[in-house]
């Protein structure tokens, strides 16, 4: 089976850390304003998903949500969450521990979107036919 989301061992590591502290977690990609488009770690309900969300899968146990706007966007490829040093958004709980979770990302394979019963996005885009010059009629005054 083909996974939406991943983590790599340290964020893995991470989340077993965070929820030591805090409990259950859940995570949010965000797509942007104050905490740029790291994905969110809060404890499990606090963050309020609604019909504008999908839950991608989980991660470490812990439900991963993207807004659908950004699923559209990303959903050719995998997301990997990953962590680093540094200080990441400032609503996410991983800020105190000095470290940031980040997302990287890699295409699908073709067997992999066929898996997850995707059409292939160069299909949908590509231009199958021109239009024969017979068909155009002149426009007339």
């Amino acid at each position: 089976m083909v996974s939406r989301v991943v983590a790599t061992d340290a964020a893995l590591a991470l989340v077993r850390l965070l929820e030591s502290k805090h409990g259950r977690l859940m995570f949010h990609q965000s797509g942007g304003c104050c905490d740029g488009s790291s994905p969110m770690c809060y404890p499990l309900g606090e963050f309020q998903v609604g019909d504008a969300d999908v839950q991608l899968g989980a991660i470490g146990g812990c439900p991963f949500y993207i807004s659908k706007s950004q699923f559209e966007y990303w959903k050719h490829t995998q997301l990997i969450i990953d962590v680093v040093d540094g200080r990441g958004g400032m609503f996410s709980l991983e800020g105190p521990e000095g470290k940031r979770f980040l997302t990287r990302s890699r295409l699908y394979t073709d067997e992999e979107w066929a898996a997850l019963g995707e059409t292939d996005p160069r299909a949908e885009s590509a231009v199958t036919c021109a239009p024969n010059v017979m068909d155009i009629k002149p426009h007339r005054r």
